[in-house]
């Protein structure tokens, strides 16, 4: 693997940490912001606009596919396109049974289809042993165990939800005398007003402040406040609700941004013995704190590389005292002045990072400069992979050639234009679309040399964002 390989392959070692066997087989499940689960009952920063899960975001579920071999079994919501699948497979990919549910509706999570899906769920009870691991355990994900049979990978969801919690993440980076972003934890409005005098302080100083639900994910349940006033708004607006529903609970933490020179995400994983396996590391891509991508390997030195694994085995270990086993992302950040911030978060479940895994071991050479990269389009109409193979031409990932634009998700391409019954259903206007490609090069400048014509070739198919 790009990176910091581990000692046997990724899988082999999850299926190990979950399950104590690592040929055993799995049911995979994309449940991609799992979040807005564990976020149900906890008041965190008043919602502004309309955050229903997306077409898009929905379909992130087929990242799922690219984790399983053939003796496992992934549920997406639709079956994936057939000439994508015969790229995969073309490319030496082992390829789970697909079990697909039996409506899609955009915008309606995996999870929530299959557990409305009769004949999916007849499927699933007659496949016996294998065992299902969801992108992340909630209460929904244990009612699709309970209705077919099948024994969860990972802990009960009480558990995961504890262990998400971005009040949980700053308390145990604390309590482990792991350097932390100034901050403070907040679970009761009179508690949140006390830190905002705290934080207002702060801001009058020059500094920004940051707002984040102890649930929140991909930039939501942020409000990021320049301004004093702009702090005395949310303050506001979290007193109102809590006098209008006589519930004073919180659940956010508030955080002064750190003057930052690189994100980055590292992942570990956790085993039912206690065990703790550091993976690797990589460079986070954001914007607006909102997850764009990542760049690897890291451009760590040797010091900052032994702090983040070090980081990893306090934490792993600490999530395995807690009762947790299984994949974990943290998201860090190196400072301007070289020093690192290892704990922002922690993420007890699959990161984006996950689903890159068996590309890199198997497809990407020694050496080479990876940035996993999302471009989101307007389109007009669905795109067929046989379609966007033929605008890409020698841009597409060759691996003979070890270079080139290696996609890791299609279904979120056409999200938007299934209907329920998987007929096209062209919306009345251009749809957002988003095609994932893994950019492999050489190099950091040719790397940069295929981002620019990947989004060039992209704008046949529309407006690219």
């Amino acid at each position: 693997m790009t990176g910091n390989p581990p000692a046997d392959d990724f899988m082999s070692g999850v299926r190990r940490a979950c399950t104590g066997d690592p040929a055993a087989p799995l049911v995979l499940l994309g449940n991609i912001e799992v979040e807005r689960d564990w976020a149900r009952g906890e008041p965190g920063v008043p919602a502004v606009g309309d955050n229903a899960l997306s077409p898009v975001v929905a379909r992130m579920d087929e990242f799922a596919l690219l984790l399983g071999d053939a003796a496992d079994h992934v549920i997406l919501k639709s079956a994936p396109d057939p000439g994508y699948l015969d790229y995969l497979r073309g490319l030496g990919l082992g390829l789970p049974h697909v079990q697909v549910t039996d409506r899609c509706r955009p915008g309606v999570p995996v999870t929530e289809e299959a557990l409305e899906s009769p004949g999916l769920l007849a499927r699933l009870r007659e496949l016996g042993t294998p065992r299902l691991l969801p992108h992340g355990m909630s209460a929904a994900e244990e009612e699709l165990c309970r209705r077919t049979g099948l024994a969860s990978a990972l802990p009960a969801a009480t558990l995961a939800k504890r262990v998400n919690s971005k009040i949980y993440s700053r308390r145990v980076t604390a309590e482990l005398g792991v350097p932390l972003a100034e901050g403070w934890e907040c679970e009761s409005v009179a508690e949140f007003e006390a830190v905002a005098e705290k934080a207002a302080a702060r801001i009058a100083d020059g500094a920004v402040v940051g707002v984040k639900d102890a649930y929140g994910v991909s930039g939501k349940g942020i409000v990021v406040a320049d301004r004093v006033r702009r702090l005395e708004q949310v303050v506001r607006m979290v007193r109102r609700r809590a006098e209008r529903t006589g519930d004073d609970r919180l659940a956010v933490v508030v955080e002064v941004w750190a003057d930052k020179a690189a994100d980055l995400n590292y992942h570990l994983t956790v085993g039912r013995d206690g065990s703790v396996r550091f993976d690797f590391v990589k460079e986070a891509l954001t914007a607006g704190g909102v997850h764009k991508g990542h760049r690897f390997p890291a451009r760590l030195t040797p010091a900052q590389h032994a702090v983040v694994a070090d980081t990893a085995r306090l934490l792993g270990r600490r999530l395995a005292a807690d009762g947790y086993h299984g994949p974990v992302g943290v998201d860090a950040l190196v400072r301007t002045d070289g020093t690192l911030l290892p704990v922002l978060e922690i993420n007890a479940r699959n990161n984006m990072s996950t689903y890159q895994t068996r590309l890199q071991e198997q497809c990407v050479p020694a050496g080479a400069v990876v940035v996993a990269r999302q471009y989101d389009v307007r389109l007009p109409a669905p795109v067929p992979f046989d379609r966007l193979a033929e605008a890409l031409g020698g841009l597409l990932f060759d691996r003979a050639a070890g270079r080139g634009a290696l996609p890791d998700n299609h279904a979120t391409a056409g999200a938007a234009f299934a209907g329920p019954e998987r007929a096209p259903a062209a919306p009345a206007a251009p749809a957002d679309g988003r095609f994932y490609f893994l950019l492999v090069a050489p190099g950091q400048a040719e790397a940069d040399a295929l981002d620019a014509e990947v989004a060039a070739r992209l704008t046949e198919f529309g407006d690219v964002r």
